[in-house]
């Protein structure tokens, strides 16, 4: 009986969610043909584009790398009811970490100093989340305010160091210098810029679903995000699942930001993450929190973003007409995930 009503669940959800999905696109097909004086053409590179050759489409999938990171940290902490919104900090906080760490390490053997330069910037993120957590469990401070208002501060501070102290005078990028080569991933799928980070962030994926549906932490952080008081009574230390979901969520966040450094960029360069930390949110709301779910999720998110610049690369469309049809198809399918989100979060407690 549960396994059947599981079943419905997905097919209606599956159901819905196609649904938005055929809505979104009617939309921006009708937006083309309003907007475009070569319609056909910008509908087929915004939806054919990205698949179109191997550049468009290693790139497409190096675009959805780090956002699988962060919308793995943002399942794990909104699965726990603890909500993380200082993951654009985290991310770049632990990418400039990776790179201090590469840059020191000038003769260490790649593929160990690869793993410590990963390790600083996870145990930055991991520390930075678990403040906001630590703050709430101690004085009961809201953690979205907390990491919200950590994370611009951290903006700031590491937007100093890029272009103050660790800036390379010799480049023309506000960046700092190149990390060393061998600690640049192996790419994968030239001539485009995939790297083996991608096998890195699937694994990653398997490994937080194990954590959270065959383990009893996991299983104890899912009790408390469906009632903490419940839990508690349970005999589950409630207050240690404050801190635990964000110092993941963190470390998470943190392997997105030095995976972006070895795999793509091979430099900390100012503000080159805007937009991750944020974009794993909206990811983590359409998988519907489910770590397996957060693979597709940021895969449709990134060949949203291809196939826009695909769009107005090889037809008439401007960077503004591009981003509003993303925008709409985008937020369509994140108002659906929202609002089973809500509605999960609505359930009368057991």
């Amino acid at each position: 009986m549960l396994g059947r009503r599981k079943l419905n669940n997905l097919l209606a959800g599956s159901f819905g969610l196609a649904a938005t999905l055929a809505i979104a696109f009617v939309i921006a097909v009708i937006l083309v043909f309003l907007l475009s004086d070569e319609p056909g053409k910008t509908i087929y590179y915004f939806f054919v584009g990205p698949f179109t050759n191997k550049f468009y489409l290693g790139n497409m999938l190096n675009a959805a790398i780090p956002i699988v990171f962060t919308g793995l940290g943002v399942s794990v902490a909104f699965k726990s009811s603890i909500f993380n919104l200082g993951g654009e900090g985290q991310v770049y906080s632990s990418a400039l970490v990776a790179t201090v760490v590469s840059l020191m390490l000038p003769e260490f053997n790649g593929y160990l100093g690869g793993f410590l330069a990963l390790t600083a910037g996870m145990a930055a993120g991991a520390v930075l989340g678990g403040l906001s957590g630590f703050f709430k469990m101690k004085w009961g401070t809201n953690e979205m305010i907390s990491s919200f208002l950590i994370s611009g501060a951290l903006i700031l501070i590491v937007n100093y160091f890029i272009t103050g102290p660790l800036n390379d005078p010799t480049n023309s990028l506000m960046a700092t210098r190149k990390i060393p080569e061998q600690y640049h991933m192996i790419k994968i799928f030239m001539p485009s810029k995939l790297d083996i980070s991608v096998v890195i962030a699937v694994m990653t994926a398997a490994g937080v679903f194990f954590l959270m549906y065959h383990t009893h932490w996991g299983y104890e952080m899912r009790m408390c995000g469906m009632n903490r008081e419940f839990s508690g009574y349970g005999g589950i230390n409630v207050s240690a699942y404050l801190v635990l979901p964000m110092v993941l969520s963190g470390a998470l966040h943190g392997l997105g930001g030095g995976v972006s450094i070895l795999g793509t960029h091979h430099m900390a360069i100012k503000e080159f993450s805007f937009g991750f930390g944020w974009n794993g949110i909206a990811v983590a709301l359409i998988a519907k929190n489910h770590p397996l779910g957060v693979l597709p999720a940021a895969l449709f998110f990134a060949y949203l973003d291809a196939g826009a610049k695909a769009a107005m690369l090889h037809s008439d469309v401007t960077f503004e007409i591009a981003a509003v049809i993303q925008s709409i198809i985008f937020y369509l399918v994140t108002a659906q995930g929202l609002y089973g989100f809500i509605s999960y979060h609505r359930r009368p407690a057991a």
